[in-house]
C-alpha cells in the first residue's frame, strides 16, 4: 500500500518584492526547504513574537540551504499598509529575507496568498519541503524549539527520499546493532 500523494504547495501570488534582485517562485525554489511567514506590520502578535522569531530562524539556519520568505499579508487598514510603509518597517525592523506583498484582488479583503494556502490570519507560518509540499503550517507563534526541529527535520530529507509526507518529516533512523 502506498501513502497518498501530497500535493503541492500552491504558487505565491506577489505583487512587490523587498530584499530580493529577482521575483522568487516556490516552483523555482524546488530541492530547498522554504519557511513562509505570513505578517502584518501592524499586527502587535507579529511585531513581538513572529518576526523576532523569524530573525532568529535566519540566524540559526544561515549556513543552510533554508529559504526564507515573507509575505505581507494585508486583510485590514489597507491604506495604511502600503508598499512605501512596509519598506521603511523592514528596514527599521532590519528584516534582510525576501519579502512579498501579497496579491490583492480587486473586490476581495483577502489577499490571493492568503486563500491560495487558507492562512486564518496573521501571524501564520508554512513549512514546505524540499518537494514542494507543505510539511506543516500553523497560524499563531509556535515554540522555538519545536519549529527548530521540524525545520532541521526538512532540512535532512532530500527531494523525493519519502522522509517527509503527511504533514511530518521522519528522521532517517540508525541501523539496529546486534550485541
Amino acid at each position: 500500500m502506498t501513502a497518498p500523494e501530497t500535493p503541492l504547495a500552491p504558487e505565491l501570488a506577489v505583487s512587490e518584492w523587498f530584499n530580493t534582485p529577482v521575483p522568487l517562485t516556490l516552483a523555482g525554489l524546488r530541492g530547498r526547504p522554504v519557511f513562509l511567514h505570513s505578517f502584518q506590520l501592524l499586527c502587535p502578535g507579529c511585531v513581538a513574537q513572529a518576526l523576532p522569531q523569524v530573525q532568529r530562524i535566519e540566524r540559526v539556519f544561515a549556513h543552510t540551504d533554508l529559504q526564507v520568505i515573507g509575505i505581507h499579508t494585508v486583510f485590514e487598514h489597507h491604506a495604511a499598509m502600503s508598499p512605501v510603509t512596509l519598506g521603511a518597517f523592514l528596514h527599521e525592523y532590519r528584516l534582510k529575507s525576501p519579502v512579498g506583498v501579497d496579491l490583492a484582488e480587486e473586490g476581495s479583503d483577502i489577499p490571493v496568498t492568503m486563500q491560495r494556502f487558507r492562512l486564518r490570519g496573521t501571524p501564520s507560518s508554512v513549512l514546505i519541503g524540499r518537494d514542494g509540499t507543505i510539511l506543516h503550517q500553523a497560524f499563531g507563534v509556535e515554540d522555538d524549539i519545536a519549529v527548530g526541529a521540524r525545520i532541521a527535520m526538512a532540512l535532512s530529507a532530500t527531494a523525493g527520499d519519502g522522509a517527509c509526507a503527511d504533514g511530518r518529516c521522519a528522521a532517517p533512523m540508525p541501523p539496529v546493532v546486534e550485541p
